[in-house]
């Protein structure tokens, strides 16, 4: 392990990031600090998120509010440009990704830490969207990334560490899909949706109805 004194992650205060802090704290035996960006995800998922970072194990928390500058800066141009993954996909999640490790730096700049954590498996793209802005904006902070370090390797490991911890979760073994919400879009992975031959079932609708039930 990297010796370093103060971290800062990218927390959303669900399952991962909630499992995060403390696993930073006992492997690194430093300060975490927790960080999340308000990007049009609700209030729901806001509510309380202050609390449950400190209760985790976090030494403060900041939620910044980037939905102004998420829309104007990224939304817009994306929409003007008609950009469009592969004809299907409309760059809800990877859009915001640049605009909240920006907002990450910043903070972490702000309360003088020599690390960033992000929460990102080891297998995705998202790990690229943080890192590659922390490399531009920010190449002297360490970058961990606890999902290429820990031995854990499911949902229900992450549930097991928390309740040895006594650490409170609102998530379940029965809560299949992990969601990303901002102000452009919901997206959805886990449960059936890993088998990509597996057609999702109703439960996916969050936003709408399945258009065949409108």
């Amino acid at each position: 392990m990297q010796n370093v004194k103060k971290i800062v992650l990218a927390y959303s205060g669900g399952l991962d990031t909630s499992a995060i802090i403390p696993w930073l704290k006992e492997n690194y035996d430093c300060e975490v600090v927790a960080f999340a960006a308000d990007v049009g995800q609700g209030d729901e998922e806001l509510e309380g998120l202050h609390e449950k970072a400190i209760a985790s194990g976090a030494s403060e928390c900041h939620i910044v509010d980037l939905k102004e500058e998420f829309v104007r800066e990224y939304i817009y141009p994306t929409i003007k440009t008609g950009a469009v993954y592969e004809g299907e996909y409309l760059l809800g999640t990877s859009m915001a990704r640049p605009v909240i490790a920006k907002a990450q730096v910043e903070v972490a700049l702000k309360v003088g830490a020599d690390a960033l954590c992000h929460g990102c498996t080891g297998k995705g793209n998202d790990q690229v969207r943080f890192e590659s802005t922390f490399a531009a904006l920010a190449p002297q902070l360490t970058v961990i990334a606890p999902w290429r370090e820990w031995d854990m390797v499911s949902r229900e490991d992450l549930l097991a560490y928390l309740a040895e911890r006594n650490i409170k979760t609102t998530a379940s073994a029965t809560k299949i899909y992990s969601r990303d919400a901002n102000a452009w879009h919901i997206s959805h992975e886990g449960g059936e949706l890993e088998d990509p031959w597996q057609e999702p079932t109703k439960q996916i609708w969050t936003m709408t109805v399945d258009p065949e039930d409108a």
